[in-house]
């Protein structure tokens, strides 16, 4: 029982530290309009690596309250980001048991199609872009910033291989 509670001390652990960086970044940023499109989704990242671990159902509620918190920031179309964090939290944690390998490239490629999937069901509902505008997110920045997100989960997943418990394959 208590090697089940530090599991989740651990994990908990590394989630809250990648909400503060998430913050901490931001904050570090400031103004710099590239730089935030561009910048590593560490809340994000959060709400997949606790995805990946439970069942749809929590992941879903988990992805509703990332994406309030994410609507709260940025409140142009809310709504539009709590309805993509709760689908892409589902699919995630439905998806690990039909093709989620513990292969590091498979991991990293799981962040950036969440990503992506987030910023397309994002600017589609809440009717950000259009025409050019879109294609030019969706095709541009949309994986720039899946790719900088997929590289540090990458990176926490490896760094903190033992509290999460990954392992990779060989």
């Amino acid at each position: 029982m208590s090697s089940r509670r530090g599991r989740r001390y651990r994990e908990g652990a590394v989630l809250s530290l990648l909400v503060v960086s998430h913050f901490a970044l931001l904050g570090w940023l400031g103004d710099q309009r590239v730089a935030v499109r561009v910048a590593p989704d560490l809340m994000f990242l959060a709400l997949l690596v606790y995805s990946i671990r439970t069942t749809p159902g929590r992941a879903s509620v988990a992805g509703f309250i990332v994406g309030l918190v994410s609507d709260a920031l940025t409140p142009v179309a809310f709504g539009s980001g709590a309805l993509a964090h709760t689908v892409v939290a589902y699919l995630a944690a439905w998806g690990k048991a039909v093709f989620f390998a513990e292969n590091v490239l498979v991991s990293a490629g799981f962040f950036f199609g969440g990503v992506w999937v987030r910023d397309l069901l994002v600017l589609l509902s809440g009717g950000y872009a259009g025409g050019s505008v879109l294609v030019w997110q969706l095709v541009w920045w949309s994986p720039l910033k899946a790719v900088a997100t997929a590289i540090s989960g990458v990176t926490v997943l490896l760094v903190f291989r033992r509290w999460l418990e990954v392992r990779f394959a060989e």
